[in-house]
């Protein structure tokens, strides 16, 4: 992540998003030997660190044939005992920037339990295998928890995954054909939901079993908001927005480039489906492990060990059955330890207050207290805000678990750091320019923790509790975030000091710097210059042009832009948010749009929080991102009111403009910023693909190229441009690929 100031004179900045490298390559023409030196240091530490992920490609197909068959083989066997290793693992903590995810482990299956934004990115960075990911399980169909599952469904696909079930609300139905509008074909993949209401769910592992729980309406005529537990008043009705936003030959159009049109009644329009009050927790009982055979034993009670005889009696007495053997009755506890029955653990969301007497009367959660039906429960999962877990009835609940019970919490108390990565190669890169390239923060609640009376332990990325073979916590996979080591590690790279020095004397006698020129407005900061999906150092497109100490512009926004917000920001991000008044979409890909509703959920929540008022965005996007929006709206959460859709295509020079409401946000787009001008022009990408341009009161012009290949128009378009953002997703000498995917290589750009 890095911050360029816009100094007063022409610059060119190519807008490396290669699924290559390991970083961002940011350069100006004007600074050569700091160029070189960044180059250079990603260069090293690429091929000290990276793998091509393309190569490994044809190894995760193997790997998920290989699944596939032994699971056969399990299947005809009749094996129905369960695994020897079992273990939980935390994902994303539950911080604001990583939401609560849940990894479980066991050698026969992975699962997933909710999955946020940037919950891929931790997996690849940390070596969570997706390749046997087959089931996941959501508590509830918020983008808190199924913000990144298209991202991740779509790496399934390339993976070789054949099938993959999703548990939880049946709205999940509905999620699944939104996504489709962008993500194109997913032939290659079964996709199906599981909703609540097939309670039962049986595999090698274990049994799951899905729980509804809905909330109980407050009487005061508010609502509490699921995505916080803060309270909200009800939004106003959008029906007349949504005519306003979105005409009918919009509609047509839409219609026309997307294979599935929306469901429901003529005029396409649906009926909603959206219903908030609605989570589902999962209760997981592991299938019961047959004791180990113990041979030693057995041979002091003359069994036949070491001969082909000896067969039939491990197999009779692993199942429990007494054997007779030369006269003498042995039974299994003679030589075999104990069959394991099955821990059992719960995974239990209560997203706000509107929730909790739902969940503490739930009778079937209620089964694992003290005298209750079931054995205990080893481990409860609580992905619940702390304004929850001080109620007193929420902790009365909790303390009616046996004392032998964990509790695991998940929230944004949390303090851990998830992207490892992130934080080494920009503590490393702030050897070369602390300002270009500032340490990373993080957000810090200022809510003081809850006093709870139960044994519990604050989540953290990759903490593990084993239920299998002893059941434990394990902590030794928690990543250390340690900046020392990391400049230590940089200084080790031959001439890298060196190198350090000459660029700090270059940058120290920059003519443009000793005048006084670079000023502190416009300020880029690139959030991600990634290409198809996140990796360990490299978000997904999202450049935040800071354009005045009031007013900010977003440029493209894949997944995990408000997670890199974060992290530059820090406990100022609200500020920040509050800032960005308009965002651009360029095209419909995944990488570049996935990441709009967190941003627009936050930034209500940072409005809210600072006591500014709350205003719409203006979205200027291709019109087919309507088709996606509204579907959301009707069947997962509110959201049409956050946006005041400006269509790309009217943007365009020498566009009509039909309708009074699009030129009345194109004239409030332009004060708002500043500007003179905001233009859009198509590009040779994919269709509906844009860039932009606009220029600013003062004299500036940006010009921003999203993906393309070479094109005319964003030449003409970018003509005289004070800073050019140009894509350059391949390397130079993949100029063949490059054209085949509509990209551009390093040098042509």
């Amino acid at each position: 992540m890095n911050t360029l100031h816009l100094k007063l004179k022409s610059c060119t900045l190519l807008f490396m998003k290669c699924k290559f490298t390991a970083g961002p390559r940011s350069t100006t023409r004007s600074d050569p030997r700091f160029h070189g030196t960044v180059f250079q240091f990603f260069r090293t530490m690429e091929t000290n660190a990276e793998r091509n992920p393309m190569t490994s490609k044809k190894g995760k197909h193997k790997e998920t044939l290989r699944r596939v068959k032994a699971k056969e083989q399990r299947g005809k066997r009749g094996d129905v005992h369960g695994p020897a290793t079992v273990y939980l693992q935390v994902v994303g903590a539950g911080s604001r920037d990583n939401g609560a995810s849940l990894y479980v482990f066991s050698e026969f299956n992975r699962y997933l339990f909710n999955c946020g934004e940037g919950t891929q990115r931790l997996m690849q960075e940390h070596k969570l295998k997706a390749a046997r990911l087959d089931n996941i399980f959501l508590t509830r169909v918020s983008w808190e928890n199924v913000g990144g599952l298209s991202g991740m469904i779509l790496t399934l696909k390339d993976t070789g995954v054949p099938e993959c079930v999703l548990s939880g609300p049946p709205q999940l139905e509905n999620y699944l054909d939104a996504i489709r509008v962008f993500s194109g074909p997913l032939e290659d993949i079964k996709l199906s939901v599981r909703p609540y209401t097939e309670e039962t769910y049986t595999d090698d592992t274990m049994t799951v079993y899905q729980v509804p729980i809905f909330a109980q309406p407050r009487g005061d005529g508010t609502k509490r908001s699921p995505r916080s537990g803060r309270s909200s008043p009800p939004r106003s009705p959008v029906s007349a927005q949504r005519k306003e936003l979105w005409s009918q030959e919009d509609k047509e159009e839409s219609h026309t480039n997307n294979s599935r049109e929306r469901a429901g009644s003529p005029g396409g329009k649906s009926k909603a489906t959206r219903d908030l009050s609605l989570v589902v927790a999962f209760v997981c009982k592991l299938h019961p492990k047959k004791g180990n055979f113990l041979v030693a034993q057995a041979k002091a009670l003359g069994l036949p060990v070491g001969t082909a005889a000896i067969g039939p009696f491990i197999s009779a007495l692993k199942d429990g059955k007494s054997v007779v053997y030369e006269g003498k009755e042995i039974r299994p506890e003679d030589v075999c330890t104990p069959t394991d029955p099955g821990p059992v653990f719960l995974v239990v969301e209560c997203p706000s207050e509107d929730f909790v007497e739902a969940v503490c009367t739930n009778q079937q959660l209620g089964r694992y207290h003290t005298g209750g039906t079931e054995d205990p429960a080893a481990l409860v999962v609580h992905m619940t805000p702390e304004s929850v877990l001080k109620t007193d009835q929420y902790k009365q609940w909790m303390e009616r678990f046996p004392s032998m019970t964990e509790h695991l919490i998940l929230n944004e108390q949390v303090c851990t750091v998830h992207n490892i990565r992130s934080h080494k190669i920009q503590a490393q890169l702030n050897m070369i320019h602390p300002e270009i390239f500032p340490e990373l923060k993080s957000c810090k609640t200022k809510e003081t923790q809850a006093a709870l009376h139960v044994p519990n332990v604050r989540a953290e990325c990759l903490l593990k509790f084993q239920l299998r073979p002893v059941i434990e916590w394990q902590r030794d996979a928690i990543p250390i975030c340690d900046t020392e080591e990391f400049v230590n590690e940089a200084s080790g790279v031959p001439n890298f000091l060196r190198e350090v020095d000459e660029c700090k004397r270059f940058c120290s006698t920059d003519a443009t710097v000793l005048s006084g020129r670079a000023e502190k407005y416009p300020e880029m900061i690139f959030l991600g210059t990634g290409s198809a999906l996140p990796m360990k150092i490299r978000n997904v497109s999202g450049t935040l042009v800071n354009i005045s100490q009031s007013q900010s512009v977003l440029l493209d926004c894949g997944e995990g832009t408000f997670g890199q917000l974060c992290r530059h920001y820090g406990d100022g991000v609200d500020e920040a948010l509050s800032k960005i008044s308009t965002i651009f979409i360029s095209h419909m890909h995944a990488d570049h749009h996935t990441g709009l509703l967190k941003i627009l959920y936050q930034r209500e929540r940072a409005l809210a929080t600072i006591g500014k008022a709350f205003s719409p965005v203006y979205l200027a996007a291709p019109v087919q991102i309507m088709t996606w929006l509204n579907q959301y709206h009707d069947h997962c959460e509110e959201i049409l009111s956050h946006v005041n859709l400006v269509p790309n295509k009217f943007l365009c020079e020498g566009a009509e403009l039909s309708k009074y409401k699009t030129k009345s946000f194109i004239q409030a787009l332009l004060k708002k910023n500043d500007l003179d001008k905001f233009q859009t022009c198509l590009v040779r990408h994919c269709k509906n693909a844009y860039a932009c341009s606009f220029t600013h009161q003062s004299g500036w012009k940006l010009a921003f190229s999203g993906d393309t290949m070479p094109c005319d128009a964003f030449t003409h378009m970018g003509k005289n441009a004070t800073l050019l953002i140009h894509e350059a997703t391949l390397e130079d000498g993949l100029e063949e690929e490059a054209e085949e995917k509509r990209h551009r290589p390093s040098a042509s750009a």
